[in-house]
């Protein structure tokens, strides 16, 4: 017999982020840690006291919430310890290297300006992508005026490099 095992923790190629990202993958365990798990667990104890619980959809809703808050704060006090900060350096200027602001066009004058970071970073922004999609590779070590071919599902795309900065 078969058997498939499903991992919860994403194939992540990378394990770099950025000092923002870092800091706010902190901030984000600090709060579930110190204010909405215990407010959860306040939540779960008051409606556990109001009688049977297999009715009680406070009970169910934040036993669930709670359950949700803790695998979350697993999941990030284990990637706070894998991850390395990958900080701004002088060298990188002028090229395309994680951290980088990026804007580019195609032929059709369609520009998008992304900075290029870690995977935890990307959830919740629009104006981020990893390292490790395909267009951040494409872009890899460029230059500005720099020509980038990308790797879609619908064929290759080509992009030119308009400006580059890093925040410092």
């Amino acid at each position: 017999m078969l058997e498939v095992i499903v991992s919860e923790k994403p194939d992540l190629s990378t394990n770099i982020i950025t000092k923002q990202g870092h800091e706010a993958l902190k901030q984000e365990l600090d709060f579930l840690w110190r204010e909405k798990r215990p407010d959860t667990t306040r939540k779960v104890t008051w409606a556990a006291s109001l009688g049977d619980r297999s009715e009680n959809a406070d009970y169910q809703y934040n036993k669930k919430l709670l359950r949700e808050i803790d695998r979350r704060v697993r999941y990030l006090r284990k990637r706070l310890e894998d991850v390395r900060v990958v900080e701004y350096s002088p060298e990188q200027e002028g090229r395309v290297f994680f951290g980088a602001w990026v804007e580019i066009e195609n032929e059709a004058g369609e520009i998008k300006k992304f900075r290029v970071v870690g995977y935890d970073e990307i959830y919740g922004r629009n104006d981020y992508i990893s390292i490790d999609s395909p267009m951040a590779r494409a872009l890899l070590k460029k230059e500005v005026g720099d020509e980038a071919v990308v790797q879609t599902p619908g064929g290759e795309m080509l992009w030119w490099i308009n400006e580059i900065f890093y925040e410092k």
